[in-house]
């Protein structure tokens, strides 16, 4: 038998129809949930970071120190790969992480440092800790090959749980620094899907990748207020930084992308169709995919899953049909989240309340441009 070391921490998750869904799009559609919502530490960050915590596991032995700086799914996932394979797990913190948080964290063995009002200030003292601390790796929030290689076995399992000679006409995911884009970049080169386009989501408050990505693309345009834009030196590549971040949706919370995933996603041969949209059609999905799925998912999560719940918002982010008449097969990644409550749906059902009275549409951005959805509806 192999040592917890050696063979790998992450489920395999179900890839399940959605029936609800499907009806909702139509006949031309078959929709996939692929669920990783039902990873050990409730988020696909599992997968990446376990993969890097046995990976120096295997280099270190069982004195490794895994330091990680989070508020949230990342900080849980290494402290659950660390107790797994038995090695020391210290999570900093910045000011202001829930109690539940804190609890589970402790559950799972980790030690927990608060420092710093921000991530910045956290992560800072997170990498002099490491440092200063010869047995100590530093886990990565979404910029390690190794990471992504992990994530990666996510689009490998798609594929074998797929019908026969299914290939996926469009990939839905959220986007905050880059991580599970990059997987679902690197398992679809695996998997000879180099071509399917990804459909990668954020909310305009935690929009840096969807900056960095027009940056690149359409450099004549000016970034948004709040937004500066930086040369990556290293990776040849334009990086937008984002001053303050204001979205709810606190786990795409980057204020920059990692620039080798942007790298990546420049330079794929399929589209990486980039969008944003508001906290408040995050939070109107997330109720629909509660009441439909019977699970609750963190607001970011519920950014890959608006398109399926705004049917507008889908024709606008889908590429065109090839005119064969087919059914079309589109597969959302199910990312979960720790940090979401019966409680939470609640105070979002206030608050689209509250957002109606502001008018019937919301503005959405889309490669540069400008379209509007109903609320109401689909």
């Amino acid at each position: 038998m192999s040592s917890p070391a050696q063979r790998k921490l992450w489920l395999e998750t179900p890839l399940i129809p959605s029936s609800h869904i499907s009806a909702r799009l139509g006949p031309q559609y078959t929709v996939y949930l692929k669920l990783d919502n039902l990873q050990p530490s409730h988020s696909f960050k599992f997968r990446g970071l376990s993969h890097f915590v046995q990976h120096h596991r295997a280099l270190h032995g069982p004195a490794l120190h895994v330091v990680c700086a989070s508020g949230g799914n990342a900080g849980l996932a290494a402290a659950c790969a660390s107790q797994a394979v038995g090695v020391r797990c210290t999570v900093y913190l910045p000011e202001g992480v829930a109690a539940s948080t804190q609890a589970y964290l402790r559950t799972l063995g980790a030690e927990l440092v608060v420092a710093g009002a921000f991530y910045a200030e956290t992560l800072a003292a997170a990498e002099a800790a490491a440092a200063g601390d010869e047995k100590a790796v530093l886990a990565p929030a979404y910029e390690s090959p190794i990471l992504w290689e992990g994530h990666a076995s996510m689009v490998e399992e798609i594929k074998a749980q797929l019908p026969t000679d299914v290939t996926p006409d469009a990939i839905f995911c959220d986007v905050g620094g880059g991580g599970l884009l990059a997987g679902i970049m690197v398992g679809c080169k695996t998997v000879g899907w180099d071509d399917v386009p990804i459909i990668g989501l954020e909310t305009h408050g935690s929009d840096c990748f969807y900056q960095s990505m027009l940056a690149n693309r359409q450099p004549s345009l000016k970034p948004r207020e709040g937004v500066t834009i930086r040369h990556d030196t290293e990776h040849g590549v334009k990086i937008a930084h984002v001053h303050k971040l204001t979205s709810l949706a606190t786990s795409l919370g980057a204020s920059e992308p990692s620039p080798g995933v942007v790298k990546m996603a420049l330079e794929r041969k399929g589209n990486i169709v980039c969008a944003t949209i508001p906290d408040e059609l995050c939070m109107q999905a997330a109720r629909s995919f509660a009441d439909d799925h019977k699970f609750l998912v963190e607001l970011a999560c519920a950014a890959a899953l608006a398109p399926a719940y705004k049917h507008v918002l889908l024709q606008h982010v889908l590429p065109p049909a090839t005119g064969d008449g087919r059914k079309r097969t589109l597969v959302f990644i199910v990312c979960g989240g720790f940090k979401v409550s019966q409680n939470d749906m609640e105070e979002y059902g206030r608050l689209l309340e509250r957002d109606l009275a502001r008018g019937e549409e919301w503005d959405l951005m889309l490669e540069g441009h400008e379209f509007t959805v109903p609320k109401l509806g689909t």
